[in-house]
């Protein structure tokens, strides 16, 4: 199952206020495991970058002055997404800036009920604890050690990985296989409590038993060991 692991920055909150996208960052997962394959583009937003948003990413306005538009990259961006689910964190949020850059340029809008939002999971798995990207990766313990500034592709890594945890984590298998092992094991072990190890017993005939022995042979008609003896 491929699906696209995606981040965006922007300006600002509201595209309907004229903020736009600058970065988008984009990671291939197939069955929840990164293939390496990755979208990463820094955009001209045709805008001031204001010191507050700056102040979130680093981004600033003179940095992006020689980017390309979103017009310029938005065909290898939907190519390289192709009909994939998307998986974003607070997906409306980025859905709305997409659809609307999308909506400029005259291509077909995402449909937000489509993608898997990693935040609407985490809420609904851990009730009233903090559910952003940096609790989440403390939570499983990820390394988000480089994150000083919010970034579209270094974020989407870290919810890569985040995502895998939320469906069940990459040793959720293998720990299975080890918990059946245990039993097993143990299983073993209590059978050879149970059931411990005895030296065979050699057992003597009474000449009574010998006699009754030999008086049942005197009974058989042809007995099969007789017909092997003349075989040979």
């Amino acid at each position: 199952m491929r699906e696209i692991v995606l981040d965006t920055e922007t300006t600002g909150f509201d595209p309907d206020s004229g903020d736009r996208i600058i970065e988008i960052g984009c990671l291939e997962v197939e069955n929840y495991i990164p293939t390496g394959k990755t979208y990463w583009q820094y955009i001209n937003p045709e805008r001031d970058v204001p010191a507050e948003a700056q102040a979130v990413h680093g981004i600033t306005t003179e940095f992006l002055q020689d980017k390309p538009t979103f017009g310029e990259i938005v065909g290898d961006f939907l190519a390289f997404v192709g009909d994939s689910r998307l998986v974003i964190h607070n997906a409306e949020f980025d859905i709305k800036f997409l659809n609307a850059e999308l909506k400029r340029f005259g291509f077909p809008s995402f449909a937000l009920r489509e993608a898997v939002d990693t935040l609407a999971i985490a809420r609904q798995k851990y009730p009233g604890s903090p559910a952003n990207l940096d609790a989440l990766c403390r939570r499983f313990n990820i390394d988000n050690s480089n994150r000083e500034f919010h970034g579209a592709l270094l974020d989407s890594e870290l919810l890569a990985e985040v995502y895998l945890e939320l469906m069940g984590g990459r040793q959720h298998g293998l720990a299975l296989a080890k918990d059946e092992s245990k039993k097993a094991s143990s299983s073993t072990e209590v059978q050879s409590k149970e059931k411990p190890f005895r030296e065979p017993r050699i057992y003597t005939l009474s000449d009574a038993e010998k006699k009754a022995h030999d008086a049942l042979l005197e009974k058989i008609d042809a007995p099969l060991w007789d017909k092997y003896k003349k075989a040979k």
